[in-house]
């Protein structure tokens, strides 16, 4: 006989069971690894045949992941647990969540200190306007909070712009200037800033900022403040990293190939399963760094610290 739930799944996530549907996995983000894995295009690991299938995470706060894919609820956690839910978010690319927690994020920032609170210069509408002409200068504007997705911003100039928790997911940012801009917090998931002249992010300050999937080849990211950034499975080959600060930053699976971190600080680093082949690491300090898996073949590492 055939089932009367045709469309139910059973997963084991990290040991914790869970019972769903194919439509709640795939509707509300088409884009993330879940709607890919139950896409049919993969071949799934289950415990034993028609068994549950088993995913290599946390099961801790993965009842919230399906409650947001269910009905795009955000839970009401403690500061820490959002962190730990964001990880999850990130891993699982369910952009919609992560944008989702961020928010609640900028809000509870903002009723702590109401100086954060500023109000933007410009909106989406007058971006829009603006990009239509030639050589867009935002130069030390304060575009704070807003919501710049899947524009094309290429070539757009935001040197010294105030971008704290803007969202720039999908967006075309080629050869768009970021030059000592404060962007904390900021939003650039699959957001396209590779180089063809040059991506220039020097100086910037963009702690906490979710860069993962994003296209970083080449981008210059030399000096910048990437504390606890989100690089997760993002192209960072052959991108200038010297002396940027990558502390406690996520590059997992991420692909830096070719990469210049002469000067980096690594401290606390996540580069589990990173591509770190040819990359330049001399006399950089790996100590703290997290490389299981990571691939090193032809990396120089003359002089770093293991």
């Amino acid at each position: 006989m055939s089932s009367p739930h045709p469309s139910l799944v059973r997963l084991n996530i990290g040991g914790k069971k869970f019972s769903t549907t194919i439509d709640t996995l795939t509707q509300r983000e088409p884009d993330s690894m879940l709607a890919a894995m139950f896409s049919g295009r993969h071949t799934l690991s289950q415990d034993s045949e028609k068994g549950p299938v088993f995913v290599d995470r946390d099961g801790k706060h993965f009842r919230h992941i399906l409650n947001w894919l269910r009905d795009g609820a955000i839970p009401v956690l403690k500061d820490s647990e959002f962190l730990e839910l964001l990880r999850e978010a990130e891993y699982y690319q369910l952009l919609g969540l992560v944008e989702g927690i961020n928010k609640v994020s900028s809000w509870r920032r903002d009723e702590d200190d109401p100086k954060e609170n500023l109000k933007a210069e410009l909106t989406r509408t007058d971006i829009i306007k603006c990009i239509q002409s030639e050589k867009v200068r935002f130069r030390g504007l304060n575009l704070s909070g807003l919501d710049l997705s899947k524009l094309d911003l290429s070539y757009v100039d935001f040197s010294y712009a105030c971008l704290k928790n803007v969202f720039f997911s999908r967006a075309n940012l080629q050869c768009a200037k970021f030059r000592d801009v404060d962007a904390g917090g900021s939003i650039f998931h699959n957001a396209n800033l590779r180089e063809q002249g040059r991506c220039e992010f020097t100086g910037a300050n963009l702690q906490g900022a979710l860069l993962a999937g994003a296209n970083l080849r080449s981008a210059n990211l030399q000096d910048a403040c990437l504390i606890e950034c989100s690089f997760c499975g993002a192209d960072l080959r052959t991108a200038h990293l010297q002396t940027a600060d990558l502390t406690n930053a996520n590059l997992e699976g991420a692909n830096l190939e070719g990469a210049n971190l002469k000067g980096a600080v690594l401290s606390g680093a996540n580069l589990q399963g990173a591509n770190l082949q040819r990359a330049y690491l001399r006399h950089v300090d790996l100590r703290d760094t997290h490389l299981v898996s990571a691939k090193l073949d032809g990396a120089n590492l003359l002089g770093a610290i293991r």
